[in-house]
């Protein structure tokens, strides 16, 4: 299959209604399909860019409000697991 910028085919509009699921499949593979209407292009279907692992420090600065309500049992649950 040949790419152009990083985009390996067009369906029409009708062609990705019939062939959603293989589409968001290729999607999935890295595949980058732009949907046409009436020759235009007007939508891209593509893979979602990988989020970033979290890193030690990446939460600097973030703090838990002193007014933050939850129910009970979520905050006994937390203090149970941070004291294993």
């Amino acid at each position: 299959m040949v790419r152009r910028n990083g985009v390996s085919g067009q369906v029409s509009v009708a062609q990705a209604k019939a062939e959603f699921a293989s589409l968001v499949t290729r999607a999935e593979s890295g595949e980058k399909i732009i949907v046409t209407r009436n020759g235009r292009p007007v939508a891209c279907l593509g893979p979602l860019p990988r989020p970033k692992p979290i890193k030690y420090g990446d939460l600097k600065g973030l703090y838990v409000a002193d007014d933050l309500s939850l129910p009970e049992d979520i905050i006994e649950e937390f203090y149970r697991k941070r004291a294993k």
